[in-house]
């Protein structure tokens, strides 16, 4: 179990919880890049820690703080439960899951089905609260389909808004709930970043944070206008190098990210002390396949980590000779 964190969350920006991705290596991987930034756990279900292995769901790196835990559910009782226990395993924050659409999620009446039922989230959340003392928020889309107009955005977030919850992460599209994939839940809804513009308008006093189809910190700067902070998914995993000037553009951090080879270095000590536990290298290695997009050696970095990391013997030698393809950033 960690230490609690007594650091002020400033979700300025923020990297989303993305099931099979953002687990405890990715993001050590990635605090090695952004110092400030606030990092998500994937979701884990009430059930998973009510009933499953605990220490597996909920075991994090200290260094990770800032970090939230994302939890799903519907359950009052379970998920006050929940978040008393990750307030004792040292979360700085209690994230609800209202935004996943997929088939499995809604079976278990988990994610997005749920804003169908404001008054069930809003009887979620304060349970939360009364069982915790971090902040309890909530992710969301601005929609479901056949609840899709702004005036029931209001409602849902002033329902919810009446509990004492003040931070909403709202991803700007609706979720479809038949008939599309979780992947293209994140394509083909539009995205209406307007309405979460509106939102901040209406509830000024609330802590609006804005989510979806971001890629840039251009784009992350030019959100800010708008609202509190800025949450981005997929584009701070899959080039993670992104992170690299959020710290001196948005915290104002005088000192210098590390470059691609330097975090590669502070990287490998971890790999080697997981590994040493059992932990297969690939579990590893595949957080960091886009650090060097764009980049000379890029395609052969991930061809040699995504042919070799897999066999039986493979050792931290696999990312070295990987490393070597990188001619321009290569350890010495």
């Amino acid at each position: 179990m960690q230490t609690k964190s007594s650091k002020t969350l400033n979700r300025t920006f923020a990297v989303a919880p993305m099931m099979d991705w953002t687990d405890r290596h990715a993001r050590y991987f990635l605090r090695l890049i952004s110092k400030h930034s606030l990092l998500y756990t994937e979701m884990v279900t009430t059930g998973a820690i009510l009933h499953g292995d605990r220490q597996r769901f909920l075991d994090f790196n200290a260094e990770e703080h800032p970090l939230a835990i994302q939890l799903g559910g519907h359950e009052p009782d379970e998920l006050a439960k929940c978040a008393k226990i990750a307030e004792e395993w040292g979360y700085d924050e209690v994230n609800l899951n209202v935004g996943c659409p997929s088939d499995r999620v809604q079976n278990g009446r988990i994610g997005a089905c749920l804003m169908a039922e404001p008054k069930t989230v809003a009887d979620c959340i304060k349970a939360m609260q009364d069982a915790c003392s971090v902040p309890v928020t909530v992710k969301h889309r601005i929609g479901i389909n056949g609840q899709e107009s702004f005036e029931q955005l209001v409602e849902f977030v002033s329902t919810i808004a009446e509990t004492g919850c003040d931070t909403f992460i709202v991803h700007a599209r609706i979720a479809i709930l038949e008939g599309l994939s979780p992947k293209e839940n994140r394509e083909i809804p539009p995205l209406k970043y307007d309405w979460v513009y509106q939102l901040k308008s209406l509830f000024p006093s609330l802590s609006i944070i804005i989510n979806g189809g971001i890629t840039t910190l251009g784009q992350v700067q030019e959100h800010l206008i708008h609202v509190d902070g800025v949450m981005v998914g997929r584009a701070a995993y899959q080039t993670p190098y992104l992170l690299a000037d959020v710290d001196k553009l948005l915290y104002q951090c005088k000192k210098p990210a590390p470059n691609r080879h330097q975090v590669i270095e502070q990287f490998i000590p971890y790999i080697e002390q997981q590994m040493a536990t059992g932990t297969r290298l690939h579990h590893l290695t595949r957080h960091i396949l886009g650090l060097f997009q764009g980049l000379p050696g890029a395609r052969l970095f991930r061809r040699h980590l995504s042919e070799n990391t897999h066999k039986p013997n493979a050792s931290i030698d696999v990312l070295k000779t990987a490393l070597s393809k990188c001619t321009e950033l290569s350890l010495t």
